[in-house]
């Protein structure tokens, strides 16, 4: 595996500006900016990951997706996972596409001074944890690569596991279920989506404090 203090060949490039739009880019489709934009400002949807994705048509006379209702076992099992096809191979696609702009080499180094002292992974994996805000599938789809690139370690892995773990696509779920709550809340909207992020990087230190210590010599080459 790489060292994550050591860049890969193709970070080796300068990274110019169209690298820094290219990752603006990625972290506005991914992080949830434009997500259920208010009347007269809905075409800002087109740069939101969520939106991108849209939903599945109904069968007329009924509510019910091509997934029906009711079902069970390994056949409903079958067909939810179709359901998941379309949020992950938009999320690879938006990333590949991103990333031969620069978006992974633009990551590495405005990233990289935050995320390597708290969750000791290089900075190119913040694309993996911003698409997870919105998408569970995706922000994993992401991170298997990383690793199937061999750009991170074994450690890096379960350490970004951790972090997106604990409230995974908050953003999109936020404002989507969490929504029905806003009048009831006593404190601006926006508070406890701060909290949740918070907390996150906290459950990804301690994960990665564990793993340098308690399991350190299960990772000791990585």
């Amino acid at each position: 595996m790489n060292d994550p203090k050591t860049a890969l060949p193709e970070e080796k490039k300068k990274v110019g500006i169209g690298a820094f739009i290219a990752l603006a880019l990625a972290i506005i489709l991914f992080s949830g900016v434009f997500y259920k934009m208010p009347a007269g400002r809905e075409w800002l949807g087109a740069f939101d990951f969520t939106t991108l994705i849209g939903h599945f048509g109904t069968i007329a006379g009924s509510k019910n997706t091509f997934t029906g209702a009711g079902g069970d076992s390994a056949r409903a099992g079958f067909l939810f996972s179709l359901t998941l096809f379309p949020g992950v191979m938009l999320a690879l696609g938006l990333i590949e596409v991103l990333a031969h702009y620069g978006a992974l080499r633009a990551a590495q180094v405005l990233l990289t001074p935050l995320l390597y002292p708290i969750l000791g992974v290089p900075g190119y994996t913040g694309l993996a944890l911003v698409t997870d805000l919105q998408s569970t599938d995706g922000g994993a789809a992401i991170t298997r690569s990383l690793y199937d690139e061999g750009r991170i370690t074994k450690k890096h892995l379960v350490t970004i596991c951790a972090w997106q773990y604990a409230g995974a696509g908050c953003i999109n779920n936020y404002y989507s279920t969490v929504s029905a709550l806003f009048p009831m809340f006593l404190c601006p909207v926006w508070v406890p989506v701060i909290f949740i992020l918070l907390f996150k990087f906290v459950g990804g230190a301690m994960i990665r404090f564990v793993l340098s210590t308690v399991y350190k010599k299960d990772f000791e080459n990585d």
